[in-house]
């Protein structure tokens, strides 16, 4: 292979991953987010699942977006692993699409498709159309990559031996094929190869179907990078995407005398023979699996098993025994103990105001304690929610279930200010520079007002909002602290201007103010999560 030969190998390659590129972008701009929201709502059954799954893929032209769209929901909670597994068939059948196209002799119409393309993207106002230009564009890009990858091959018509070794031996096919998808991040760019080779007459079909069983080992790479770093359910989806496809290859790689004849018969092209042993591969996996999910799901765990929960015993309503009986009383169990922790950062307020401003430091141990205990609770939280869903709801409760992991998480970080004023506390202990008696006041004050706006808020973590607190009157008070430390601010800088205060301790104070108003403001929050989610 000479130097330019290799080069116009490489930008064949460039330039038909760019296209799938292209085209998975585009569409997905024009309908992503509706396929996002689809995939959430409709997989209450496996054979859902794969229906979905493979539509959603055929639309956005890519098995990878749609795994990790389907892991993120496992992350979230919003799917259960048996969903998931579902959907992730359906990838697997909907992404042989590209192979299909590929098969068919349209390259000669490539540079019509660039044109119109071109035309929607320079002419259409319309988003939506400029989106599908470059959908076309992508779409001619695909077959002029190909025709290049074709055309660059042409010096190994007289190295045939090159590729009877992956007759000879199915392993090193499958080891190819899996390497180059894992290498190049796409499945349909080793399948368009493949195809490639095969109408070159480089590569006979008992080479390339090893080639097709190897890239659908590959393609699982995906998933499997989009689940690194998340929790033990996303992590399960991925190694579901993996463990269905190996075993797949498992179960069909010694029956590759009678599967090669049976290709065979399905056409005369070999561009045609191979994307259809492609997309057998996977439709029959999908059916000898479909009938096994459950089982499959639960294999999944077990080699795979649920992270351990964390201790619970700093909570009070979190029944692990309600999510499997009935899920939604132990969204009720979510709320109570918002509630609860909701009781527990009030108390932890006050005690941060005791030692901020009347230097009580006995109150500092009790705190810390505090401050650890909310995390922790915020953190069961947050599992247990995780486990409701997985467990199967949806409407109204799911809705409320998300609004009140939501608030936990501000209600923890309204607790992280609280902590954070003890330091800026001994901040101005060891530098000796306290405030002035004025300043104080005024802080203070603030500071009372910020923890009536988190009372007020508290109330609409209730069932119902009994204490009569609008979301314009929690809002109208929010504003004013808002307002009063702006106030404050300028205030400061009056007195620094008189020398009543120095720079220092100032900053100091300019920090302090902002902890106040942010308790505040996540107050406002956790009203305005739960009054939307529960349609108040």
């Amino acid at each position: 292979m000479s130097f330019f030969t290799a080069i116009q190998l490489l930008g064949g390659v460039g330039l038909f991953l760019y296209a799938i590129k292209l085209i998975s972008d585009s569409l997905q701009l024009i309908a992503g987010e509706r396929m996002r929201n689809i995939i959430g709502m409709f997989t209450k059954t496996p054979l859902l699942g794969v229906i979905l799954g493979a539509g959603v893929t055929m639309v956005i032209q890519s098995s990878s977006a749609t795994t990790v769209m389907t892991v993120s929901f496992v992350e979230a909670g919003l799917m259960t692993l048996t969903q998931a597994i579902g959907v992730i068939m359906g990838a697997n059948i909907g992404t042989t699409i590209t192979g299909q196209i590929l098969a068919f002799k349209i390259k000669d119409f490539a540079y019509l498709f660039i044109m119109l393309g071109i035309l929607f993207m320079f002419v259409c106002k319309s988003k939506t159309w400029k989106h599908a230009g470059e959908g076309l564009f992508g779409f001619g890009l695909l077959f002029i990559g190909m025709q290049t990858m074709e055309s660059s091959m042409a010096f190994l018509r007289d190295r045939q031996d090159i590729f009877l070794m992956f007759s000879h031996n199915p392993f090193l096919g499958l080891l190819a094929g899996a390497g180059l998808t894992l290498l190049v991040q796409s499945s349909s760019a080793t399948v368009g190869l493949t195809i490639a080779l095969g109408s070159q007459g480089l590569l006979p079909l008992d080479a390339a179907i090893p080639i097709i069983f190897g890239d659908n080992i590959g393609t699982t790479i995906t998933a499997v990078l989009a689940a690194m770093g998340t929790g033990r359910a996303a992590r399960q989806a991925a190694a579901s995407h993996v463990m269905f496809n190996l075993i797949g290859v498992c179960v069909w790689l010694p029956l590759m005398p009678f599967y090669l004849g049976f290709i065979e018969s399905t056409s005369s092209s070999i561009g045609h023979q191979i994307a259809n042993a492609h997309s057998l591969f996977n439709i029959c996996n999908t059916l000898i699996f479909l009938p096994f999910v459950k089982p499959f799901a639960a294999l999944v765990k077990k080699v795979f098993p649920d992270a351990p929960h964390i201790d619970t015993r700093d909570t009070k309503y979190l029944d692990p025994l309600l999510i499997q009986r009935t899920p939604v009383v132990a969204v009720s169990a979510v709320r109570r103990e918002c509630r609860a922790m909701g009781e527990l950062l009030q108390d932890l307020l006050s005690h941060v105001e005791r030692l901020f401003f009347e230097a009580k430091e006995s109150e500092r141990e009790t705190i810390m304690e505090m401050e650890d205990k909310l995390d922790r609770v915020e953190t069961a939280i947050r599992i247990y929610a995780a486990d409701i869903m997985q467990a199967g709801i949806d409407g109204k409760p799911a809705a409320e279930l998300e609004a009140l992991v939501v608030s936990a998480g501000d209600l923890e970080r309204i607790g992280d200010k609280g902590k954070r004023l003890l330091d800026f506390y001994d901040y101005r202990k060891k530098r000796g520079k306290e405030f002035s008696p004025e300043a104080m006041k005024e802080t203070r004050d603030l500071y009372r007002d910020a923890r009536q706006v988190l009372a007020m808020a508290l109330s609409y973590i209730d069932i119902e909002n009994d204490k009569g607190v609008t979301r314009e009157a929690l809002a109208e008070m929010a504003l004013r602290i808002r307002k009063g430390e702006n106030e404050l601010r300028n205030n400061h800088a009056q007195r620094l201007s008189e020398g009543k205060c120095s720079a220092e301790s100032g900053l100091v104070f300019i920090d302090v103010l902002g902890a106040v108003e942010q308790i505040a403001y996540r107050s406002r929050k956790i009203a305005d999560h739960m009054s939307e989610k529960r349609g108040d």
